[in-house]
């Protein structure tokens, strides 16, 4: 078990959660205590899927296909609805949101069907396309743009990186414009007036930019030492919304100031690294998949939200991995390390025994 522990993607993670926790018990007991629960059976899962062979998932991929499509089908029958989204199903009172939890299988999905051949046709890249496109329908329809979003940019990034010409992009990339304005009316409400929001942000600080001028202004009254746990005006006194998912960096942020958001970045820089050194152990395309969508699954949570914390991308819902509050965002981040995790002791024993 040991010799299975990838401690150069484990230990960011778990400091990551340490501050995390500290943060969430300065701020709500309540929420400290839940969460730790979470980080108790994230750990499970995570030593679960260390010991899986993940190439056994790869063979099953596509019934996890099936099952994915399934789950999200019946999530409009027996799904819970809260503000106005159906994302959640209960399960003996325990909560689950399946969006969530399928990404790593979406992943080994992708990978498994790019990789049946060695093909790189047209034909191939288009029948990839429809068969993920009711998976990005039925999640927007809940309605969840985020997640929408981080499943559109992980299989642009592995279809793009498996090596697909670019012609192939650049004319999906030109019918989705002609169908803009189509999809903008998909949109809910508040999701359209979130991007009319991200445009001009003043615009209506009391209402619709509310939410993003409270995250600047909580990052800004950190100063860079920051005000000190417990001490933050903006998320303590609760002007901050969402202090403990969507705006958990602005809420780590005021509490520690410039120096706390780098520290914080800088663990998911080290976190980062540790994937992409991994690919290094990889020589088959299919594993080298699997990291490559692992790792832009985690990257793009990253970007996108510390972006709309700061202001540069529209306010779209998606959890700080390892950081946010959530049973479901954080059991995925294990299951997506312990995959990672179960490759390098894959590859690693195989050099192993051909050194030997």
């Amino acid at each position: 078990m040991k010799n299975r522990l990838e401690l150069s993607i484990l230990t960011p993670a778990v400091l990551i959660m340490i501050l995390s926790l500290a943060t969430f018990y300065s701020i709500d007991f309540n929420i400290f205590r839940q969460q730790l629960t979470f980080f108790i059976v994230a750990l499970v899962g995570y030593f679960v899927f260390l010991n899986i062979d993940y190439k056994i998932l790869g063979f099953y991929s596509k019934y996890l296909y099936y099952l994915m499509i399934a789950v999200l089908l019946l999530l409009f029958l027996i799904g819970v609805e809260a503000r106005g989204a159906v994302r959640w199903i209960d399960i003996f009172g325990i909560r689950i949101q399946f969006s969530e939890i399928m990404k790593p299988f979406f992943v080994i999905f992708m990978a498994s069907r790019l990789t049946q051949d060695d093909s790189r046709s047209l034909g191939k890249f288009l029948k990839t396309i429809l068969l993920i496109l009711p998976i990005f329908f039925l999640i927007l329809k809940q309605p969840d743009l985020g997640n929408t979003m981080i499943y559109i940019l992980v299989a642009f990034f592995m279809l793009l990186l498996y090596g697909f010409p670019i012609r192939y992009f650049i004319s999906i990339g030109s019918i989705v414009l002609v169908l803009l304005p189509l999809i903008f009316n998909l949109l809910a409400p508040y999701q359209k007036q979130r991007i009319m929001t991200f445009i001009n942000p003043s615009s209506d600080p009391l209402s619709s930019s509310y939410n993003v001028v409270q995250s600047l202004i909580s990052i800004g009254s950190g100063g860079f030492f920051g005000r000190g746990f417990g001490e933050g005006t903006q998320s303590i006194l609760k002007f901050l919304p969402e202090r403990h998912t969507d705006f958990i960096f602005a809420t780590i942020s005021e509490s520690l100031g410039l120096l706390g958001g780098l520290l914080l970045i800088g663990f998911y820089f080290y976190l980062m690294i540790g994937i992409y050194k991994i690919k290094s152990y990889v020589d088959d395309e299919f594993s080298n998949l699997v990291l490559t969508g692992s790792y832009f699954l985690l990257l793009a949570h990253i970007f996108l939200n510390i972006g709309m914390n700061i202001g540069i991308v529209p306010i779209v819902g998606v959890t700080l991995p390892f950081a946010s509050y959530g049973g479901s965002s954080l059991l995925t981040n294990f299951i997506i390390l312990g995959i990672i995790s179960s490759i390098k002791f894959d590859f690693s024993r195989e050099r192993s025994m051909v050194i030997r």
